[in-house]
């Protein structure tokens, strides 16, 4: 029987998680909120929970010039995909090694890795080499292959996962067996690791999903538009509302009058329209996000 202390020290931490719950929540409510707002009440008002006005005209206008966004949808999508999956694939198998205690030059590698998550090349150098070495410019690998490389922290997250939950006697009897390592990988350690593998790939979609720096580095409008995502279409309206309109054509859609654009909801509506699949998604992985999380960062 749990003592009156415990109840209420209970009831004090539900309380607080159920106001910090509320208060994450409120934002995202406002935005849904504003993007059904009239844009002329927005402007004479600001956004509000209650607005004296409701309207649809900026996903009319999302509607309207879909051939234009949704092109950006379709890149976010195309780019998510490709770069969880590869930077899964690259994240998982260095862990392997790393987890091997055998592993030849095992702790320059893990140096490599630990000081990647303190210290980078900086943007110019970055720069410099995305560009004029590997020539990523106005190609859809500009917004992949600079987040494709090591991530210190999900390396690390990984690797303990795998010292932790999977048994080393395992191992021995794959290697007594004659298996190779590529064998005992795909069919031993990647089944086994499910959980972690959520937990690293969520973290790594929503960073692509939500990254616009790449494509305002890498890409240009005259020889990279085509290639913009959500993010960086939205970044661009946030910066001039005309942008959707002067590239309407070049990027497949029809030219329009801008007076026509709802300004201030259709920065809402974008908003909301690429949030939607973050939350749709997220409740189906947070039981493997948590556990992930806890158990990839046990100490050894």
């Amino acid at each position: 029987m749990k003592s009156r202390e415990e109840y209420f020290t209970q009831f004090i931490a539900h309380a607080v998680m159920i106001c910090l719950s509320i208060f994450a929540l409120l934002p995202f409510v406002l935005l849904i909120i504003a993007s059904f707002t009239d844009n002329q009440t927005a402007i004479i008002y600001g956004y509000s929970f209650t607005p004296k006005k409701w309207s649809l005209e900026a996903f009319d206008y999302i509607f309207r010039e879909w051939r234009t966004i949704g092109r950006a949808y379709g890149v976010t999508v195309v780019v998510t995909s490709l770069g969880t999956t590869m930077s899964l694939l690259i994240t998982s198998m260095l862990a392997y090694a790393l987890s091997k205690d055998d592993l030849p030059g095992r702790n320059i590698l893990m140096f490599i890795v630990i000081f990647t998550m303190l210290f980078n090349g900086g943007i110019v150098s970055s720069y410099f080499i995305y560009n004029n070495i590997f020539k990523i410019r106005n190609t859809i690998w500009a917004l992949i292959v600079p987040g494709l490389l090591m991530n210190g922290f999900n390396i690390i997250l990984v690797r303990n996962y795998y010292r932790s939950n999977i048994p080393l006697s395992l191992f021995e009897v794959a290697e007594l067996d004659g298996i190779g390592e590529l064998t005992v990988f795909f069919m031993i350690v990647v089944p086994l690791s499910l959980p972690i593998f959520a937990t690293t790939g969520l973290m790594t979609a929503i960073m692509y999903w939500n990254d616009w720096t790449n494509g305002l580095y890498y890409l240009t409008e005259r020889g990279g538009s085509h290639l913009y995502n959500i993010q960086n279409i939205l970044n661009r309206v946030n910066e001039n509302i005309n942008f959707l309109a002067n590239n309407a054509s070049r990027m497949g859609g029809q030219a329009i009058n801008t007076s026509q654009i709802p300004s201030t909801t259709v920065r809402m509506a974008i908003a909301a329209v690429g949030i939607v699949p973050i939350l749709v998604v997220y409740p189906f992985f947070q039981k493997y996000f948590v556990r992930g999380i806890t158990i990839g960062a046990v100490k050894e």
